[in-house]
């Protein structure tokens, strides 16, 4: 019961927090977008809002296999999907400049929506295919100049924490601009928000970055099995701990 007490006290703290923080940042970051053509000072602004987050919840993290990444390289980073935790986590915790390739309803969120426009993240509308190519197409060209992307290939968060079936937007993108896909392994936020809970609980959480996977040799016709390929390394990895921290 006292357990139960704190977590409610906890959340609600939290809860309080972001409203204010995101506020205070989202307000800044669109102010800031009017004056950054790169969208670069406003990720750095959302990246101080994740990590406030993440320290006012409590969350002990560990990161490991970010000297595998080349620094300025251009990637397609698929991370799997468990909770609401993962997007502070990755933009606070990913020590990289990317955007992220989101769906179309988040940017309606009020100052939310219009702080990720300002970032340069690039939404998709899953229920409208022509939308959602021509989407994937403005992307493609954006990676194509040098900046890194980030999506969900599960398309939305899985309840139990196994890979959900794998979206093949992501996949066209990456045989369209060419660059490599690093696979990200998350593993402990579906213990802090799981899916269809509101409830907020400190646990420790591991982030994990996977060699990249050369993408230049797959096309649209052979996408399906650059999407296997990937889904194999994620797979096998959430079965295993990681082997290094750092």
């Amino acid at each position: 019961m006292l357990k139960s007490i704190l977590y409610t006290l906890h959340t609600l703290v939290i809860g309080l927090w972001v409203i204010v923080i995101t506020v205070v940042i989202g307000s800044l970051v669109i102010l800031c977008s009017f004056f950054s053509r790169t969208g670069n000072v406003p990720h750095l602004m959302a990246r101080f809002w994740a990590n406030s987050i993440l320290w006012v919840s409590r969350v002990k993290i560990t990161v490991s296999g970010t000297e595998k990444l080349t620094p300025g390289g251009s990637y397609i980073y698929m991370p799997n999907h468990q909770s609401n935790a993962d997007i502070p986590l990755l933009l606070g915790r990913l020590p990289v400049q990317f955007r992220w390739l989101a769906k179309a309803e988040l940017f309606k969120i009020p100052l939310f929506g219009r702080a990720m426009r300002g970032v340069g993240y690039i939404s998709i509308d899953r229920s409208n295919r022509k939308s959602a190519f021509e989407s994937l197409a403005r992307a493609a060209r954006t990676i194509r100049d040098g900046t890194s992307v980030l999506i969900f290939p599960e398309g939305t968060r899985s309840r139990d924490g196994k890979l959900l079936p794998f979206k093949k937007g992501g996949f066209v993108l990456a045989v369209d601009s060419g660059v490599p896909i690093v696979p990200v392994i998350i593993r402990g936020t579906g213990d802090i928000i799981p899916k269809g809970n509101f409830m907020i609980r400190p646990a420790p959480v591991t982030m994990q970055i996977l060699d990249p996977v050369e993408t230049s040799d797959f096309t649209r016709k052979t996408k399906d099995a650059l999407l296997e390929r990937i889904r194999t390394i994620l797979s096998e990895n959430l079965e295993n701990e990681p082997r290094e921290a750092l």
